[in-house]
């Protein structure tokens, strides 16, 4: 195979990766809330997590490039026909912005327990900033992902490095806390990959059909799952050696800060970007579908959902990302058995 659909499946990957890795995967809170908090089980449900990551995620992709959807709205319907599929496509539109209102709350939560900034003057910036890139254009998000991503990963690796080496990892790695909601462990790797996929799909399913190709599209979605399940494999190696991990907002941050704290600017610094690119791909899918019920222009469509989103993201992140990311995972779980069931039928297999 030629170095360009390599080139191509790595760009795939990367995208697929930064779509995923939003402000909840970024500052260690969402793995924390899903995995981290359970111990062993935690970490169990996590390889479980990075096999279905692999293989629905690479199946999404290639049923989008087969069926040549246009949009997620497009792929819904063909998954559930066309009645339920105008309401789950309704549901996604507030997912989305829930989701968004979590990312902007968590761009005002770097500012404040990082920087000692307040919450407000985060959340104004990357309102601002969004704004401006969305101007721009979608290529902006491929820049930033392909930058970003690759030092995520990096620091992810060099903070397990450091948990690896530290006194009791094993038996903090065999631990099993108590928790009154441990059933979740078991529904976790479900509702979680549910989630992101359900989510993802908004920038996946474009994508995957602009490039058409099933080879690269495969090699893109496997190489984004190992990807994305080291990078939880690793962040989980980290968080387990963190002691009251439950009580901060943003603990892969304070790791950083007690282990190398050299490094710890920049870390803060490709969290946000982490954040700042997931709020402009929600918003963009957000724009797009809103466009599909009311043709007002892009400007307008953007300033509406940034003033909702901003409402929301008054709550505290911490308790917003707890309450909504969960819920919005058991309601995925729907989108998710059906793209399971649902054969895959490639032309010349």
């Amino acid at each position: 195979m030629g170095g360009k659909k390599w080139a191509a499946a790595l760009q795939i990957a990367a995208v697929y990766v930064g779509t995923v890795v939003g402000a909840g995967f970024a500052t260690g809170r969402e793995i924390v809330e899903f995995f981290s908090r359970f111990g062993f089980f935690g970490l169990l449900s996590i390889l479980m997590s990075g096999y279905l990551l692999i293989a629905m995620g690479t199946k999404l992709m290639r049923m989008a490039a087969q069926i040549g959807a246009k949009s997620y709205q497009e792929f819904t319907i063909y998954l559930f026909g066309s009645w339920i599929g105008r309401g789950i496509n309704l549901l996604m539109l507030f997912m989305l912005l829930g989701v968004s209102a979590v990312m902007l709350s968590g761009a005002g939560a770097v500012f404040e327990e990082q920087l000692g900034l307040g919450k407000s003057l985060g959340v104004y910036l990357t309102i601002f900033l969004s704004i401006a890139v969305m101007l721009v254009g979608v290529k902006g998000l491929f820049v930033v992902n392909t930058f970003v991503v690759p030092l995520m990963i990096s620091f992810s690796l060099l903070l397990m490095g450091f948990s690896i080496q530290m006194p009791h990892f094993v038996e903090q790695l065999l631990w099993i806390p108590h928790a009154d909601d441990g059933w979740k462990a078991v529904v976790a790797p479900f509702s979680y990959s549910a989630f992101n996929l359900a989510l993802a799909q908004a920038v996946l399913v474009p994508i995957a059909t602009e490039i058409k190709d099933d080879w690269t599209i495969k090699w893109g979605g496997i190489l984004g799952g190992i990807a994305l399940t080291v990078i939880l494999l690793s962040s989980h190696f980290t968080l387990i050696m963190l002691p009251n991990l439950q009580s901060y907002q943003i603990p892969m941050a304070v790791i950083m800060k007690n282990v190398a704290s050299s490094l710890y600017w920049i870390f803060v610094l490709v969290i946000y970007s982490e954040i700042f690119t997931s709020v402009i791909g929600n918003v963009f899918g957000l724009e797009r579908q809103m466009k599909q019920y009311v043709p007002i222009p892009t400007i307008v469509s953007v300033i509406f959902i940034f003033s909702i989103a901003y409402i929301i993201s008054l709550v505290d992140y911490g308790e917003l990302l707890s309450y909504l990311y969960p819920l919005f995972g058991y309601v995925s779980l729907l989108f998710f058995i059906l793209l399971w069931m649902k054969p895959l039928k490639i032309k010349g297999e």
